[in-house]
């Protein structure tokens, strides 16, 4: 008989709290031989998919994909997102290499790209699910998700330990990799005002949307180059390195189980760690709320839509204005505890079950496969490595001056380098360590920010 499938340590532990009521509850014996082989069949899963389901499942969506008339709703989404992401997830896993690095994150978000590109995903497949990501904004749901969720889970001292400490490496990262990948750069052939301008900043200016757009509009105003051109210059080094960050933590991940002492294992403060395990395991587990768990979805939105608010009226970004107003509500007690049960399982839910099918959707609907490889460069690649490398080093030396684990630094500061949101979240997967969502989150939009403008005020001096 063939083994079950596993899921990954973090989509088992997920799963397990969410079952923790059905398991308490008495097994129905099976009736007959045949029932309890069909029922064993059905434990067997694709991600959390039951194997028979998968497999009908499929021949539906390529039929809606050979007719071309594939909707963009959330239940053609669900179906066909679940079929790719966990495919690439159970894949990844177990691909012997890819495996140790967070291949299942590479492989669910670059893959599709390359898919998509090629037309191996069928157009009207891709442009359903192009249409579902940009309409229903989904990756910003997930964001919130993660980020609340993980916030009012986590407990009050590493919450503020962690937020006061983690700009002292993330400020020390910036500058080393500003400089060591210049230098690299001008080594490589590239002039230095290249070297920086067009291919070190834009590797911290945010990702896309927050980092790419708004620098290469300034650049366009200070140059008077046409700004399209100057953006497609700018995306390739973007996505080469938020790729290479998710190569490096996860390799990181490996050095964590191997040396477990230079990680917290989601956990950026030396010493609260122990404190945060022998809470969790004196807490007595709840029973399954489904009242607190859409109460916390619904505050979670909230959070959400007061930033959409506020950076509507005074262009504040969205995810930091509820980054401090869930930070300020946990330190200041104004969460209950039945709510932050709510919040806890949301957070579980996402970043256990949600992420694969998201990866997949992002490297469908917003990774251009074209621009993507034209950064294969020489130059090009050799001066990102260097970026990104020195950035998450920088990280992990400097953490041992601040008592924080070196590796969970790390991977916060090679957030820095992320594709945004998309790549916070392929980031911390590849890492396993999506409980770092909020402070990867400031060094991504924070450090994006601040990269940006102080980017376009040294371009006016030199141009």
């Amino acid at each position: 008989m063939e083994e079950d499938i596993v899921l990954p340590d973090h989509l088992s532990q997920s799963a397990a709290e969410i079952s923790r009521v059905s398991a308490a509850e008495p097994a129905v014996a099976p009736t007959s031989a045949l029932r309890a082989q069909w029922w064993r069949l059905l434990d067997r899963r694709i991600g959390v998919v039951p194997l028979p389901v998968y497999i009908a499942l499929l021949p539906i969506v390529v039929w809606f994909a050979t007719i071309g008339q594939v909707p963009s709703d959330l239940t053609m989404a669900i179906a066909v997102l679940s079929l790719g992401g966990f495919f690439f997830m159970e894949l990844g896993r177990r691909v012997p290499m890819l495996s140790l690095m967070g291949g299942a994150a590479i492989l669910a978000f670059v893959v599709p790209s390359a898919m998509t590109y090629y037309g191996l995903i069928p157009p009207s497949l891709a442009l359903s699910i192009k249409a579902f990501v940009k309409a229903s904004n989904f990756l910003y749901l997930y964001v919130a998700a993660i980020v609340v969720g993980s916030i009012v889970s986590m407990d009050r001292e590493v919450l503020l330990g962690g937020f006061l400490k983690i700009f002292v490496p993330l400020t020390v990262s910036s500058v080393v990799a500003g400089a060591v990948g210049t230098l690299t750069g001008m080594a490589m052939g590239l002039d230095a005002y290249r070297a920086f301008f067009f291919v070190v900043v834009p590797i911290m200016a945010g990702g896309l949307g927050e980092g790419a757009i708004p620098l290469s509009m300034g650049y366009a105003m200070i140059t008077g180059q046409p700004q399209s051109e100057l953006f497609a210059q700018i995306i390739p080094v973007v996505m080469l390195g938020s790729f290479t960050a998710v190569l490096l933590c996860g390799l990181l991940n490996v050095l964590g189980k191997r040396f477990p002492h230079l990680t917290g294992e989601g956990v950026l403060q030396r010493g609260t760690q122990a404190k945060a395990s022998e809470k969790a395991a004196s807490a007595t587990a709840p029973a399954f709320d489904p009242v607190s768990l859409a109460g916390g979805m619904v505050t979670i939105v909230v959070f959400y839509l007061i930033g959409v608010l506020v950076q509507g009226v005074l262009a504040f970004p969205a995810p930091i204005t509820m980054l401090f107003l869930i930070v300020a509500a946990k330190l200041g007690r104004a969460i209950s505890p039945a709510l932050e049960q709510g919040g806890k399982g949301v957070y579980q839910f996402f970043s256990g079950i949600v992420t694969w099918p998201l990866l997949f959707a992002l490297g469908v609907a917003l990774t251009p496969w074209q621009e993507f490889v034209s950064a294969f460069t020489v130059p090009t690649v050799v001066t990102v490595f260097a970026t990104v490398g020195s950035m998450i080093a920088s990280g992990f030396f400097v953490a041992r001056f601040v008592a924080m684990y070196p590796i969970d630094v790390a991977v916060v500061t090679g957030c820095h380098s992320g594709q945004g949101g998309a790549g916070d979240i392929a980031i911390l997967t590849a890492a396993n360590r999506m409980q770092l969502m909020p402070f990867a989150q400031i060094a991504t939009r924070i450090g994006g920010a601040i990269t940006v403008t102080l980017a376009l005020i040294a371009i006016r001096h030199v141009y």
